[in-house]
């Protein structure tokens, strides 16, 4: 058994091998807390969810690091903007964020370090950086000499003398394309002290400094979203290495959301909130949508393609459904999941290969249900729980619970009004009148409910297609 990941820096799949034999070590470039997160922030915590809970499955202890940048430039042009703390408005969208998590059913992380509260460990990463000559203070600031490290812009793949990289507005920079790593204190913005006066992180050192405290000098995977690569984990990169560590082994990136073709962005204006999303769709449909795509490809958000995921994802939920109402029984998962969806995902977390695996077992479970072949068909579903328990999407799953219960009262309304239709098509039968009869089924059936007429009379499912 050998899982198998694309790493961006090496521009191919890798066999993955832990730096400790049973325990893999994650760090996730999390939330900058300026505005509340809409459903492209939540895909990279859900794919990276999905990865941790496959490498729990193969039997790895996970250490999850996911970090909070409660201090950026875009949280303090609010602060002022809106006349609210900083901290305030930091605070209230790391809520939203753990909200959004936690509704589609990320597990939490083993830490969630924030920025503001590691200026210790940053202090020490830039004196340790001034002193190898890797950086230099001017005008209070920290910069990072980007020319002092040979091995810059290698994970993006990029040539130093191509690279314009805006001045920031400041002076005192040796080379436009140096990075700050601190920034001088200005009126009216939050500030530390430092051995170089009254300042603020720069974002980039904040994940070298976290990384370091929680995962030590090498660790196994850095994680996020594609938009990362450069410039904020090529400047990760410089800062670790440049201090000695050895830092990351594999890079992980997730694709983005899109809309129109561009990146789902609150600057596009064509973000949909998680917050409202959740309103509106069942968050198990979320994460099935946002997570049964493969991590690298690009999701394109319409609301058609969530409807198709609601469909796909009630066909499964309809057959254990059917099957725990003939036989009676809790089934419980499998031990293991079928050896193809293994396979599946070893190979760089192949989770639409995995999928299709979870449609075919469903398919089989109907069949055998067909054929009143009860054993098959819990056998069927015991490994389909089995596969749903490590994409998160087991509607059995006790997480889901709160849900369930909304599900239930929904169900209980729609069970009123589509008995109201089958009376109708009951008089119609009873009346001989088989063309009206006939036309309230495939109407029925048009709309995604499946009948099926038994000695007790007629049945609604949602359809099985």
């Amino acid at each position: 058994m050998t899982i198998r990941l694309y790493d961006t820096s090496a521009r191919q799949i890798r066999d993955f091998t832990p730096l400790t034999p049973g325990h893999v070590s994650i760090y996730l470039c999390g939330a900058t807390v300026q505005a509340a997160p809409h459903i492209g922030h939540i895909r990279s915590g859900l794919n990276f969810d999905i990865l941790r809970r496959w490498f729990e499955y193969r039997g790895h202890q996970v250490t999850f690091v996911r970090n909070v940048t409660d201090i950026d430039d875009k949280i303090i042009t609010k602060s002022a903007d809106q006349g609210r703390p900083w901290w305030a408005i930091g605070y209230e969208n790391e809520r939203a964020f753990n909200d959004g998590y936690e509704a589609l059913g990320c597990l939490p992380p083993t830490y969630e370090p924030r920025a503001t509260g590691h200026v210790p460990e940053m202090v020490e990463m830039m004196r340790g950086l001034i002193e190898r000559g890797h950086a230099y203070v001017a005008d209070g600031s920290v910069y990072f000499d980007v020319r002092s490290f040979p091995a810059y812009l290698s994970l993006s793949n990029q040539d130093i003398d191509d690279l314009r990289q805006p001045d920031e507005g400041v002076s005192g920079k040796r080379d436009p394309r140096d990075f700050a790593m601190w920034k001088a204190t200005k009126p009216g913005e939050p500030d530390w002290e430092t051995p170089w006066g009254r300042g603020r992180p720069g974002w980039h050192l904040e994940c070298s400094a976290m990384a370091h405290k929680y995962l030590g000098s090498a660790f196994d995977i850095h994680g996020g979203g594609l938009d990362l690569v450069f410039p904020h984990h090529e400047n990760e990169i410089a800062q670790a290495k440049a201090y000695g560590d050895d830092f990351a082994r594999y890079w992980v990136h997730n694709a983005w959301v899109t809309m129109s073709g561009e990146k789902m962005s609150k600057s596009l204006g064509n973000s949909v909130l998680v917050s409202e999303m959740v309103k509106q769709w069942r968050p198990i449909v979320l994460r099935y949508y946002l997570g049964t795509p493969h991590y690298r490809s690009m999701i394109e958000y319409s609301e058609e393609a969530l409807r198709e995921a609601e469909s796909a994802f009630a066909r499964i939920e309809g057959f254990i459904q059917r099957v725990v109402e003939k036989t009676g029984k809790t089934v419980e998962p499998a031990a293991e999941v079928p050896p193809a969806f293994a396979e599946a995902m070893d190979d760089d977390l192949g989770v639409p290969q995995a999928l299709a695996v979870i449609h075919t077992t469903v398919r089989q479970g109907n069949s055998a249900l067909a054929a009143d072949d009860k054993e098959a068909a819990v056998e069927r579903l015991a490994e389909v729980r089995a596969m749903l328990g490590v994409l998160g999407l087991d509607p059995l799953d006790p997480q889901w619970a709160v849900e369930s219960d909304r599900g239930e009262d929904l169900h209980g309304v729609v069970d009123s009004l589509v008995r109201m239709v089958l009376d109708q098509r009951e008089s119609a039968r009873a009346r001989k009148d088989w063309a009206t009869a006939d036309a309230i089924r495939d109407q029925l059936g048009q709309s995604g409910l499946a009948i099926e007429d038994g000695p007790d009379g007629p049945r609604w499912t949602l359809g099985t297609r």
